[in-house]
């Protein structure tokens, strides 16, 4: 089985990254406002706590955009913030051929949006596409990381080729499990919006972000009106946490993660037939096993110290490494790799500890048999 993770920063960048978003918020921030864990309400002229204000601008500067805005609803309402700000009702959305994300689906059904399918591993297929639907597409929705196991596409490529066949059509990203991760999201390769959730960059629970161009960000944060649907400032100062130290946890993370494929597939633990790199939808280690046990294993594993569920997948909450079922999306694609399939993200651990766990969930099961 052959995938196309996507490639992640290095160490240093991830180090480099840290050191531009302190410099960013020390650009926003004083001395005494870094030491604080932020306002609360709608302070008049901004409708919104200073904090959160002042947190936008460092998350608009840290990405190179023009504007940022932090919303209610993590991800999901990030994406759907974005939707909302750059289309209406009813038109058509270009999307790629692939099952959906579930919540993501939810958002493009609730607006009533008609959906037009191109291959975007294939520049031939978004060609054709685009030709010949050329007048009806009015946004465009890039999902950064891998819908199917299969998926091969590079987002710049991808948005480059659009913007070329639709030069004023607005381009969305879901950027979420790809941010800080990787050299670039949606926003740097050219497209209007990049959303994400802050809970999967070490931040808050339920806080979602857009970044991009200020005609949409503004747009999208005018349907913000209400005192209750602002982040609150200290949410906002969590936020810029969870954007100072994740690009370092999340580069560890993936050396651990090459090394887990390395020693696995030396043949480290009998019984594993392949191991893999993908992002499904998290840059994660995906096992396959020689026999049909993938659910005996997930029923051990909690039992040896490994996650038994996720909670936003990869939040601050998860340092345990977490081995769970495969994603939905995957499964909807070949629905016998459950069986004999399961995904690991290290999370915080050390690959010793996930081949420990794993080494004895199978040992026990063998037992059993």
């Amino acid at each position: 089985m052959k995938t196309y993770p996507l490639h992640s920063i290095t160490i240093e960048q991830a180090k480099q990254l840290q050191f531009h978003a302190i410099d960013c918020i020390t650009r926003h921030f004083d001395g005494y406002e870094v030491l604080s864990t932020g306002d609360l309400g709608v302070v008049k002229g901004l409708n919104k706590p200073n904090y959160t204000f002042k947190a936008e601008k460092v998350f608009a500067d840290f990405f190179g955009a023009q504007d940022a805005l932090l919303v209610r609803g993590a991800g999901t309402a990030a994406i759907r913030w974005g939707l909302v700000s750059m289309m209406k009702p009813g038109e058509t959305i270009l999307l790629h051929q692939a099952p959906i994300y579930p919540t993501t689906k939810v958002a493009i059904e609730t607006m009533g949006l008609k959906t037009i399918y191109a291959n975007f591993n294939s520049p031939e297929d978004v060609a054709y596409v685009i030709g010949k639907h050329q007048n009806e597409i009015s946004g465009v929705l890039i999902q950064h990381t891998r819908q199917k196991i299969n998926d091969a596409y590079d987002l710049e490529t991808v948005i480059k080729q659009i913007k070329g066949l639709l030069p004023n059509v607005p381009i969305l990203t879901d950027d979420n499990y790809a941010a800080l991760k990787v050299e670039k999201i949606g926003c740097q390769a050219g497209a209007e919006i990049s959303t994400f959730s802050c809970f999967k960059i070490l931040g808050p629970e339920g806080i979602g972000v857009l970044v991009g161009d200020k005609k949409y960000i503004q747009r999208a944060g005018s349907f913000q009106y209400s005192g209750g649907s602002q982040v609150q400032g200290h949410e906002a100062m969590e936020a810029l946490r969870g954007l100072v130290y994740a690009p370092m946890a999340l580069a560890v993370q993936s050396e651990v993660n090459e090394e887990l494929v390395t020693r696995i597939c030396s043949g480290e633990i009998p019984g594993i037939k392949h191991a893999f790199l993908a992002n499904a939808q998290s840059k994660i280690l995906l096992v396959e096993f020689e026999e049909e046990i993938a659910e005996k294993v997930l029923e051990v594993t909690p039992k040896y110290g490994a996650a038994a569920h996720p909670v936003g997948s990869e939040s601050k909450y998860e340092f345990a490494p977490m081995i769970y079922r495969i994603s939905g999306t995957f499964r909807q694609q070949d629905p016998s790799l459950e069986k004999r399939m399961i995904r690991i993200n290290p999370m915080r651990s050390g690959p010793d500890t996930v081949l420990r766990i794993l080494k004895q969930a199978m040992d026990e099961i063998a037992k059993g048999c």
